[in-house]
């Protein structure tokens, strides 16, 4: 099993970050009429938080990211794209373990929202997240941590 590096984004990751979140989201959003090259990347641009973003490496590579920022009483997972070249080999499982397990999440919520259709809901699930709400587009969903 290759080693997993989670490193802090900084700003210049940006455009990077925006680039792979339109790579992972291509099928999913064509699929449900949505993608729009510049809105997938610029949607990226608006809500980046470098302070709040973890990038993935594996063997000095850039494979991900995936920012966990904190809301009130709760926090926010988004932006978790895998390179799809690393998609299936269990990267995402053991990052959002990772993640999960972190001292200052335990007694929160953790919530987030997916594309409808998306492979990742099935990841998420197998983590306890439970269906809050869900719409054409998105399902929303948390887990309440012990």
């Amino acid at each position: 099993m290759n080693q997993i590096i989670m490193r802090q984004a900084v700003q210049a990751d940006q455009e990077q970050l925006a680039d792979l979140r339109a790579l992972v989201l291509y099928d999913d959003l064509t699929r449900l009429g949505r993608y729009d090259d510049v809105k997938v990347r610029e949607r990226f641009r608006n809500t980046f938080d470098p302070v709040h973003t973890r990038i993935i490496e594996v063997e000095g590579s850039l494979v991900g990211c995936v920012a966990l920022k904190p809301k009130a009483e709760v926090y926010l997972l988004e932006h978790f794209y895998i390179h799809p070249d690393y998609q299936g080999q269990r990267i995402g499982t053991r990052v959002l373990k990772l993640l999960l397990e972190q001292d200052e999440v335990q007694g929160k919520q953790v919530v987030l929202n997916v594309l409808q259709g998306s492979p990742a809901r099935r990841l998420y699930e197998r983590f306890g997240f439970i269906l809050d709400s869900e719409d054409e587009i998105d399902v929303f969903m948390s887990v309440q941590l012990q």
